[in-house]
């Protein structure tokens, strides 16, 4: 497995033709190799602890994150479009470390905004703030350019300023498994969905949605946002849903980032039918392309799960241990095979309803009751918490709901990283 986050990258300058671009993506698809590793990323949002209600200013952002030093896990820190902090971990040998290795960062994270009255809180949606873009990166601008030319301006800004998700990344396992293994973590994703749904909020106002963050990247275009279907092999599945996916951006002229502002499917590109900038790709623009596309489980070598909401502790360590356990335990991963057939396809029902859909709190504790005997002993008391909150049909946004309310100035606050684990 490669590091947990990066821009996919190519030396080469040479113009690609419409059977190179495919063997490309086809070949750095998945990697063959055996199962158990595991790579954690966790996406907060930044507060400004005397001033919750006003997004962090871009000056501010940079110089708390440019004074903080070395990660005793090892996790790599960036900054999202609306100012969201993601902590990237290494790869791990088990979801055990992996998680152990997350929350000493994350400490050290809370440490070291603390000193400058910042801190971070583990939610799937802002529920208070606007949607607003603080970074000033070319990439985020051209993106938001890109998402207002083509029609979805709203959901592309809250998606890219407003959302947090947890990221399960996972090795691709042995070829003659990857059809059954790609199927399996799509048929999870609506179950997770209402298991991780945390976002009932956004911008100051209940949207009548268990995971809004869910609901956002469904009203994104979904050729670059919509699930693999499934039916084929996945790597030859993942290349034909790049090369029909519109280009969002390029290197221009000047080797500045150009926004695409009409739907240009790279295919088009790559045959000449729309020669963007004037000219041809390469096997960079293919490589940035893809790290442009969203579907809730991305090829990258491995499995990039997508689908989870950010949520505080203890949630976010149990969501990344029966994610992992059910995808990677053969028993466990049996036995949700035929648990999510129900369910199967049903992503906006999951955001919508989350755990008050029957079929889904049905699914949801059949995959949680599989997944426990393959957690790890140091994470078995948050998967039992997590178990017994969906008994009761809740998911961690309903127990903040029950515990602050429905004021999103509290619900922000209440997550806060030093204030969740106070309650």
């Amino acid at each position: 497995m490669a590091a947990s986050t990066g821009t996919l990258t190519c030396g080469s300058e040479h113009v690609l033709d419409l059977d190179q671009a495919v063997e490309h993506v086809t070949r750095d698809a998945l990697r063959p190799g055996t199962v158990g590793r595991i790579g954690l990323e966790l996406e907060a949002h930044l507060v400004d602890l005397d001033s919750p209600r006003s997004r962090v200013p871009w000056p501010r952002v940079q110089a708390a994150v440019d004074g903080v030093g070395a990660w005793p896990g090892g996790s790599r820190l960036t900054v999202e479009p609306g100012g969201q902090l993601e902590l990237s971990g290494p790869p791990a040998p088990d979801v055990g470390a992996a998680v152990t290795a997350l929350r000493s960062d994350r400490a050290a994270l809370t440490t070291a905004l603390a000193h400058e009255r910042l801190g971070t809180a583990l939610l799937g949606a802002d529920p208070l703030r606007p949607p607003c873009r603080v970074s000033p990166v070319p990439r985020y601008a051209a993106m938001e350019s890109h998402f207002s030319a083509v029609g979805c301006a709203a959901a592309g800004l809250a998606m890219m300023t407003s959302t947090a998700a947890l990221q399960v990344n996972l090795d691709a396992g042995p070829p003659a498994g990857w059809r059954d293994r790609v199927t399996l973590a799509h048929r999870l994703g609506p179950v997770l969905v209402a298991v991780s749904a945390c976002s009932p909020l956004l911008a100051g106002r209940d949207t009548g949605w268990r995971s809004t963050r869910q609901q956002v990247w469904g009203d994104l275009d979904q050729s670059r946002c919509g699930p693999l279907l499934g039916r084929h092999d996945p790597a030859a599945e993942w290349a034909t849903y790049a090369l029909a996916a519109p280009v969002m951006l390029f290197r221009g002229s000047t080797d500045g980032t150009e926004a695409v502002r009409n739907r240009v499917s790279f295919a088009e590109w790559v045959t000449g039918a729309v020669p963007l900038g004037g000219r041809r790709p390469t096997a960079a623009d293919l490589d940035a392309h893809l790290t442009t596309l969203f579907p809730p489980v991305r090829l990258r070598g491995y499995l990039e799960i997508r689908y989870l909401d950010a949520a505080p502790e203890p949630w976010w360590p149990a969501l990344a241990a029966v994610t992992a356990a059910l995808l990677d335990d053969p028993a466990a991963a049996d036995r949700a095979w035929t648990a999510t057939a129900p369910v199967t396809g049903a992503w906006n029902r999951a955001a919508r309803l989350g755990l008050t859909d029957d079929a889904l709190r049905v699914a949801a504790l059949d995959c949680l009751s599989a997944a426990g005997p393959a957690v790890p002993p140091e994470l078995q008391a948050e998967v039992e918490a997590l178990t017994a909150l969906v008994r009761n049909g809740c998911s961690p946004g309903d127990a903040l709901r029950t515990e602050v309310g429905n004021d999103p100035a509290a619900f922000l606050e209440a997550t806060i990283a030093g204030t969740e684990t106070d309650r």
